[in-house]
């Protein structure tokens, strides 16, 4: 059931403030990332969950490099919901992110923004996934998290996947650290952390997590909106969750595995 509160939050969007924050980041992505977005056209209208992977650790620019392109196609009658950790909506950050967008990920936000006819963007892996190993940076890997379909069954609105390359250049990832993790038990739940990635990057070399904070590398980062996948009309009416979500992956590894293919050379493109 949806609350006041939920609505509330999903109403806080501000499209004037969007198109300002739109405006001062698009020459940056595209300069900086020489970033692309493709395949647009494959986004139905009315509620759309958008399931992507998640590139570029901490910094992972794969949101504003989707809603830049959006917005300057489409227009601002339609906004890009993103559900998020808790932990970046707090404060008067968490206010400026909830105008521009941004909701705390959880399962009324999410049903709210869909039936809105608004466009949830959902990243099923987090953190776990914007951190995965660079010998790994072309897989598909939600970490076993399953809550995005249950989420578009629901909501009655079909799964957009969508897949990009090049932001996982943007550093070099040598590990989540999950084992790190474990290790450290209390220290790292106090600070809310199932990984302790290690990455190398510019200007400070090694960082553990987010510490030091190094520059992303000016990787070209490429995205594509893949077919939509209307889940009653495929797997019935009663859809087995884990089928459903391997028929995800799969679709999404096929589509990364072409897009890879066609890059010549790392963070050049």
């Amino acid at each position: 059931m949806t609350t006041t509160a939920n609505i509330t939050e999903i109403a806080k969007w501000d499209p004037v403030l969007t198109e300002r924050v739109m405006g001062i980041i698009r020459p940056l992505l595209k300069r900086y990332f020489r970033s692309e977005v493709r395949g647009l056209d494959n986004v139905p209208n009315g509620g759309a969950l958008v399931v992507s992977n998640h590139s570029g650790g901490q910094m992972a620019p794969d949101v504003p490099i989707f809603a830049v392109d959006w917005y300057a196609e489409r227009g601002y009658d339609r906004p890009i919901y993103t559900l998020s950790h808790d932990m970046i909506m707090v404060g008067p950050i968490g206010d400026f992110l909830r105008r521009i967008g941004f909701v705390r990920a959880n399962h009324e936000n999410a049903a709210s923004a869909l039936r809105s006819s608004g466009i949830v963007v959902v990243f099923p892996g987090g953190d776990y996934d914007a951190y995965r190993p660079t010998s790994t940076q072309n897989v598909i890997d939600f970490g076993g998290r399953t809550g995005y379909v249950r989420a578009a069954i629901e909501a009655g609105v079909p799964i957009v996947p969508m897949v990009s390359v090049g932001g996982q250049e943007t550093q070099l990832f040598l590990t989540r650290g999950t084992s790190l993790a474990k290790r450290l038990g209390p220290i790292a739940r106090l600070a809310c952390a199932k990984i302790l990635p290690i990455t190398v990057g510019f200007p400070f070399g090694v960082s553990l997590f987010v510490l030091p904070p190094n520059i992303p590398l000016p990787s070209k980062i490429v995205t594509r909106v893949l077919e939509p996948i209307n889940v009653r009309k495929k797997f019935g009416k009663n859809p087995d969750i884990a089928e459903v979500d391997a028929h995800v992956r799969e679709v999404m590894q096929a589509g990364l595995d072409a897009f890879a293919a066609k890059r010549r050379f790392p963070v050049l493109g």
